[in-house]
């Protein structure tokens, strides 16, 4: 038998093999997804790190939306993000602080923090000669691939004990740029056939300005190298139930080491349904660009998204990428600061008329769907929506949209991982799974 003929062979028996009767699920109370049938998301833990708020509950335990609310640590995202804009200065490190230990850092301790994350930025001579020989594949991939290895450079990989855990994840947060930065010039050298730059970290620069010298030496203004503080900072964290988040603390549940834990939400993050999706939108506002001709016009919009929602144009999927979350309702918190920023960087940029043409398909969008879905509940931009054209206004390439994602969710994970590890009573994470299948009877080979 042919190899092409028994992968096919194989392929077309798993059409039968993974049917299961959708009344099953129902039957036996299975929630699909981990999501209760009013959509919220069922209750698997505790955390004292980030909470995800996107409706409140009447008293006959209803789903009332509710303006989107993101907490770190007990802090208001807006009252953490406000006072960053207002003083023009950087703050990822103070909030990767907060996040990591549960306070604030007063100027002694936020100083020594930045020093000991710059310190750690640099790569191990290995890592940079193995991120070469990975040359033009998929950025995330290599970034996984760089995690693992840098558990064979680690003098304790397996301790997890709470010292350990906590230099690991500084190490983690402070080399994630140095990675992506690295993997991208040589992609560019590669791939693209551009000349070979490799910057190492500045003393001088935090992560966010450090990253996009690595990438483009002095090719930035202070406004986008203070965007890039701020998308960091909103993508840190987002509650124990986000995909990615919840594979490090399962995974960490297991009592296995941080690279692996780690390399696995780098897998999870990857996925379209879950960090790439900003690609996904940016794809669309170019299309939309392109085939909406009055951009202005509100008719023509509504009717091309309308479209869009039957299937009838663009990649046919019946979405409308960004809009709509599993949590958020009436708005997510992120979206609306993003917003902001991308409104400050559109002006610097000259890009006003994209800009003012992205609010209107936010707007429409929006509306379209829930006359679509003939729903009464109400759908909002999530924070894939703005990222996108802020990265590309920046001029960050789209090869490295989700990698930047990963260099930020690192210190949610991170937090989540030491916390999962640190709380009394811990147990591995082992939900159940129904078997619908009937007990067969064995045939002998010769009988089959």
């Amino acid at each position: 038998m042919k190899k092409e003929y028994l992968i096919y062979k194989l392929s077309d028996e798993v059409k039968n093999s993974c049917k299961i009767d959708n009344e099953l699920f129902s039957k036996y109370g299975v929630k699909r997804g981990l999501r209760n049938d009013d959509g919220s998301g069922v209750l698997v833990g505790l955390t004292n790190i980030g909470n995800v708020v996107g409706y409140e509950r009447d008293k006959d335990g209803h789903l009332i939306p509710c303006p989107g609310k993101l907490y770190y640590r007990g802090y208001e995202l807006d009252d953490l993000v406000a006072p960053l804009l207002k003083e023009k200065r950087f703050g990822f490190e103070e909030i990767a602080y907060l996040l990591l230990s549960g306070k604030l850092p007063d100027h002694e301790e936020l100083g020594a923090f930045k020093q000991l994350l710059n310190d750690s930025m640099p790569l191990d001579h290995r890592t940079i000669v193995h991120i070469i020989d990975l040359e033009g594949s998929n950025i995330m991939n290599i970034l996984a691939r760089c995690v693992l290895e840098m558990y064979t450079f680690d003098p304790n990989p397996d301790d997890i004990s709470r010292d350990n855990l906590m230099r690991q994840s500084i190490e983690l947060i402070a080399k994630f740029p140095t990675i992506v930065g690295y993997a991208y010039n040589i992609y560019r050298h590669s791939v693209q056939g551009q000349s070979l730059n490799i910057r190492h970290p500045r003393e001088d620069l935090g992560i966010a300005e450090n990253f996009l010298y690595m990438l483009k030496e002095n090719d930035y203004t202070q406004l986008d190298a203070r965007t890039l503080d701020l998308l960091l900072i909103i993508q840190a964290e987002h509650g124990g139930g986000n995909n990615s988040t919840f594979t490090v603390r399962v995974t960490s549940s297991t009592r296995t080491d941080t690279y692996s834990s780690i390399a696995a939400g780098i897998g999870s993050l990857k996925g379209p349904l879950h960090g790439g999706a900003n690609i996904k939108v940016v794809n669309m506002f170019h299309h939309l660009k392109e085939h909406i001709k009055d951009w202005d016009n509100i008719d023509e919009i509504d009717t091309y998204l309308n479209r869009m929602l039957n299937k009838e144009t663009y990649d046919k999927t019946g979405l409308i990428y960004g809009i709509g979350h599993a949590v958020y309702t009436m708005s997510d918190p992120r979206a609306v600061e993003l917003k902001k920023l991308a409104g400050a960087l559109a002006k610097e940029k000259g890009r006003v008329e994209e800009y003012e043409f992205l609010k209107k398909i936010e707007q429409e969008g929006i509306k379209c769907l829930t006359a679509f879905r003939k729903s009464k509940k109400p759908v909002c931009a999530n924070l894939d929506f703005y990222s996108g054209f802020i990265y590309e206004m920046i001029g960050l390439p789209q090869e490295i949209y989700t990698p930047i994602f990963a260099m930020a969710r690192i210190v949610g994970w991170t937090a989540h991982r030491i916390e999962e590890l640190n709380f009394d009573g811990r147990r591995i994470i082992r939900p159940a799974y129904k078997n619908v299948l009937e007990v067969k009877k064995y045939k002998p080979i010769a009988e089959r």
